[in-house]
């Protein structure tokens, strides 16, 4: 029972799955932040484009 126990307290991959699924959940929330700051930017960009070749978004 005691190697049973000191062998579980030594096993670390339980750790490192929850780090790499910290760093998963970090880089979602970073790319959803970043797409949405560039996504109202380009639709900006893209209604600009329209609105200079006559295209005022079907009206």
């Amino acid at each position: 029972m005691k190697n049973l126990v000191s062998r579980f307290l030594k096993d670390e991959s339980g750790a490192t799955a929850i780090e790499y699924g910290l760093i998963a959940a970090l880089i979602a929330v970073g790319l959803i932040v970043v797409l949405g700051t560039l996504g109202g930017n380009l639709q900006g960009t893209f209604q600009q484009v329209a609105d200079s070749l006559g295209g005022g978004g079907g009206e």
